[in-house]
C-alpha cells in the first residue's frame, strides 16, 4: 500500500501544472520517501556540519545583539561560496527539495545578516563603510551567471528554462549564449523585468528563422539558408540596440560568443565591456552562422549619433558554440563568475549529460572519458599531419568542439527526441515553442530550489549594494527626498530576511 501511495504521487508530480504544484507534491514525496529525516539531521561526511553549525550560532548572536562591527567581522572572514563544502552536488542528490536544514539555514542567516547591515542606521559604521564592505566582500563571494547554449531550433527548451527561473524570482543579471542560445540570450538582455513575460508567450513570438535558398545560391554562397530571413527574425525580436545601450536600459550584463571565420583569430564574447558598441543583432547574426547553413557575417556597430557601421570590416565570424559555447573563464575575468548554471540543448552532448553523482561512477563515465581521450590524440596527430591545409582548420575546428566544457555546477537539459532532432533547421510553429517552454519549465523545477539556495547570498549582495547607492543618489541630488529607516524595515530585515531591493 506504501509503495503504490509512493508510485501514485510520482505519477502526480510527472503531471504537475504548475512549480507551486510540483514543489508541494515534491515535498510530499520526500517526507513518505524518508528523505525529510535525512534533511532534519544535521550530522553528515559530506559537508563540515560543525564548522556550519558554529558559523550559524556566531552570524545569528551577534545580529541579535546588534553588534554591527563583529557582525561584519565575521561575514567577511567567512563568507565563500563552498565554505564547508555546502555546495557540494551530493548534498542535493537525496531530496527533490532543498539539502540539510542547517545548510538552509545557514544560507538564509548569512543573507539575512547582510540585508541587516545594509538598511540598519549605525552610529559607528557609516553607509561609505557599508558600500566598501559590501563591494571588497561581494567581488570575494563571486556571482552567478546563467549560460545558453547552442542547438538550432532545439534552443527554443531555453525559453521554458528562462521563464522558471524568472517567475521564482533567481534569473541571474550575467547573462550569455550562443548560437540559438544567444537569440534567447538577446531576447532577454534587451528586455526589463516588465517586458519579460512576453517572450513567453508563443502566440507573440516570431521565431521563423530558416529559409532555404535555391541550388545555385547554394553553391555561389556555400549556405544552405538565407541570411536575410534569420536577420528579419533577429529584428523582430531583439531591439536594435548596441551592447552598452541594452546594459545601461535593462543592467543585465548580456554576452554573445562568436568564432572566427578564418584563421589567426580568437573567439570573442561580446559585451558591454570588450564590444559597447557593436550591435546586439549583428553579434548574434554572427554567433547563429553554422558553417554551411549561414554564411559568415561581418558585424555592425553604432557610433556616437547612433549611425552604423562596419565593426572590423575586413573580418567575418561565425557560430559562436563552435570554439567558445559556454564562455566560462572569460565571464570569470570580466564580471566575477564563479557559479555557473547551464541549459544545455547541443544534440552531440545533451545524450551523454546525465545527473551528477559524486558517489559513484558508472561505467559509462569510464567509456565516455576514454572515447573523448583517444578522440583528442587522434585530432592532434592529424592536425600535426594536416598542417595548414583546409583538412587542418577541419581538424582545429573539430578540436575546438571536442575540447571544451559543455556542463556547470548546475546544468538543465532536456530528453531529446529523434523528431525533435530531424527538425533542427526547420522553423517551429507555436505549438512547438510551447512545447518546448513547458519541457523547458518542467526540467527546470528539480532545479530551482538549489539554484535558490546557491545564489541567495550572491543575490543579496547585488541587491544591498545597488539599494545603497540609490540611498546615496537621492540624499547626494535632494537630501529631503533621502528614505527615513523606518523601524518596521529594519526589522523586516533582520527577521525575516527579505531583501529590500530585486537586482540580479
Amino acid at each position: 500500500m506504501y509503495k503504490k501511495l509512493i508510485a501514485a504521487r510520482q505519477r502526480d508530480l510527472d503531471q504537475a501544472a504548475t512549480y507551486a504544484e510540483w514543489r508541494e507534491i515534491a515535498a510530499d514525496l520526500d517526507r513518505l520517501e524518508g528523505s525529510d529525516a535525512w534533511k532534519q539531521d544535521e550530522m553528515s561526511d559530506d559537508y563540515d556540519y560543525l564548522l556550519i553549525k558554529e558559523r550559524l550560532n556566531t552570524l545569528r548572536e551577534l545580529r541579535k545583539s546588534g553588534e554591527v562591527r563583529q557582525l561584519v567581522f565575521q561575514l567577511a572572514e567567512g563568507l565563500h561560496g563552498n565554505l564547508g563544502n555546502v555546495a557540494d552536488p551530493v548534498l542535493y542528490s537525496y531530496a527533490r527539495v532543498g539539502t540539510k536544514r542547517l545548510v538552509e539555514e545557514y544560507i538564509e542567516e548569512s543573507a539575512r545578516c547582510l540585508d541587516y547591515v545594509c538598511v540598519g542606521d549605525f552610529p559607528d559604521f557609516s553607509n561609505d563603510e557599508k558600500i566598501l564592505f559590501f563591494k571588497r566582500t561581494g567581488t570575494s563571494f563571486g556571482r552567478s551567471a546563467l549560460l545558453l547554449s547552442g542547438g538550432a531550433t532545439l534552443g527554443m527548451f531555453h525559453l521554458g528554462v528562462i521563464k522558471a527561473m524568472s517567475e521564482a524570482r533567481v534569473l541571474p543579471r550575467v547573462i550569455s549564449g550562443s548560437s540559438a542560445g544567444a537569440i534567447i540570450a538577446s531576447m532577454v538582455g534587451t528586455r526589463t523585468d516588465e517586458e519579460l513575460p512576453a517572450m513567453f508567450d508563443p502566440d507573440s513570438l516570431s521565431l521563423q528563422a530558416f529559409q532555404t535558398v535555391s541550388l545555385r545560391q547554394v553553391l555561389a554562397g556555400n549556405a544552405l539558408m538565407d541570411p536575410r530571413q534569420l536577420q528579419n527574425c533577429l529584428e523582430r525580436n531583439i531591439r536594435p540596440e548596441s551592447f552598452i545601450q541594452a546594459f545601461e536600459r535593462t543592467r543585465r550584463i548580456l554576452g554573445v560568443t562568436v568564432s572566427p571565420a578564418e584563421a589567426h583569430q580568437s573567439a570573442r564574447l561580446l559585451n558591454y565591456l570588450t564590444a559597447p558598441n557593436v550591435t546586439v543583432q549583428s553579434s548574434v547574426l554572427a554567433s547563429c552562422a553554422v558553417p554551411g547553413v549561414f554564411p559568415p557575417v561581418m558585424l555592425d556597430s553604432l557610433d556616437f549619433d547612433g549611425v552604423k557601421h562596419p565593426y572590423m570590416r575586413s573580418k567575418r565570424w561565425v557560430d559562436g558554440s563552435i570554439a567558445n559555447d559556454l564562455p566560462m573563464l572569460r565571464l570569470a575575468r570580466l564580471h566575477n563568475v564563479n557559479h555557473y548554471i547551464v541549459s544545455q540543448t547541443n544534440p552531440h552532448v545533451v545524450p551523454f549529460m546525465r545527473e551528477p553523482n559524486a558517489r559513484r561512477r558508472s561505467v559509462a563515465d569510464v567509456v565516455q572519458h576514454v572515447a573523448t581521450t583517444a578522440s583528442r590524440d587522434v585530432l592532434k596527430v592529424s592536425r600535426n599531419y594536416f598542417g595548414g591545409a583546409v583538412p587542418g582548420r577541419i581538424v582545429d575546428m573539430l578540436n575546438d568542439v571536442l575540447q571544451q566544457r559543455y556542463s556547470g555546477d548546475i546544468s538543465v537539459f532536456p530528453k531529446q527526441s529523434p523528431t525533435q532532432l530531424m527538425r533542427m533547421f526547420s522553423n517551429p510553429s507555436q505549438a512547438a515553442i510551447a512545447g518546448f517552454i513547458r519541457d523547458g519549465e518542467r526540467a527546470t523545477w528539480p532545479k530551482l530550489e538549489r539554484i535558490r539556495l546557491q545564489t541567495r547570498i550572491s543575490r543579496s549582495f547585488e541587491d544591498c549594494l545597488f539599494w545603497l547607492k540609490e540611498q546615496g543618489l537621492r540624499r547626494s541630488s535632494d537630501p529631503r527626498r533621502a528614505p527615513k529607516r523606518s523601524v518596521e524595515r529594519l526589522k523586516l530585515a533582520a527577521v525575516d530576511g527579505r531583501r529590500t531591493g530585486d537586482n540580479g
